[in-house]
């Protein structure tokens, strides 16, 4: 059901993005791929052939994300729906007693500035572009697919900014929902477990290994970015979804 379709995708040059992207091209899409000027987007873009587009952009600033669709229009004459995939993580405790460091204000600012700011900036001007199309079935134009996390809901230790920036993609989710209904465009966000992506390279190999045979309750590993995606075609395929947050983790509840 993503035949035909324009997706944009931030992150979309790695990981949960990078599947995604992969994906609308596989099903007959055409994809946008948003990703920092370092990121492999312009390789990865270029080995998916015409249907794909590589713009070069930081979700925090508007005049990046406004180019960003303009070159969308020009290129594919349309945007059905906006993935946001871009964020970063960041292992750091309120206080650290053994150093007497407190948590840097600035790394809290920069979580939040790309995961709540840059969603929402990308969110508020997509759109405006998925505003202009015809009305389909049941009067929809558009869709826009956040990216929370389970961590939103059972932050782990030293995730407090992490977990605080996932906790307001879920908290934008009906209201965003709601402000976009009249214009046929509906909202949902995604809550991923453990995915096996850039994010998770930190973690030792061991470490993932545990995770995976012992707090992942079925199926017993850690899941795939293409899991991520499929979700992402079964949100823009079902017209009834819509104001909800689905978390995609195997069952998985994070422990204290």
């Amino acid at each position: 059901m993503l035949k035909g379709l324009v997706g944009l995708v931030t992150g979309g040059a790695s990981g949960l993005g990078r599947a995604t992207v992969q994906r609308f091209i596989n099903q007959g899409g055409k994809a946008v791929i948003l990703d920092l000027p370092i990121s492999d987007g312009a390789n990865f873009a270029e080995s998916l052939g015409p249907d794909a587009l590589f713009v070069p952009a930081n979700v925090t600033i508007e005049e990046d994300v406004v180019k960003a669709l303009e070159l969308t229009k020009e290129k594919f004459g349309r945007l059905d729906v906006a993935v946001n995939c871009a964020e970063i993580g960041g292992l750091f405790k309120t206080y650290n007693f053994n150093k007497s460091q407190p948590h840097k204000l600035q790394d809290f600012y920069d979580v939040l500035a790309v995961n709540v700011e840059g969603t929402f900036n990308v969110t508020r001007l997509a759109v405006g572009l998925i505003g202009q199309n015809a009305p389909g079935s049941d009067g929809l134009r558009g869709v826009i697919i956040n990216t929370a996390s389970i961590s939103a809901y059972e932050g782990q230790v030293g995730q407090v900014a992490y977990a605080a920036s996932k906790g307001a993609i879920v908290g934008m989710t009906l209201p965003l929902a709601r402000d976009l209904a009249q214009q046929g465009i509906r909202v949902a966000a995604i809550a991923p477990g453990m995915i096996d992506t850039p994010l998770l390279d930190p973690l030792p190999e061991k470490v993932k290994n545990y995770i995976a045979a012992f707090q992942v309750p079925c199926p017993k590993r850690l899941g795939f970015p293409e899991e991520y995606a499929m979700l992402v075609e079964t949100i823009v395929s079902n017209p009834l979804f819509n104001g909800e947050v689905i978390r995609l983790d195997g069952a998985m509840r994070l422990p204290p």
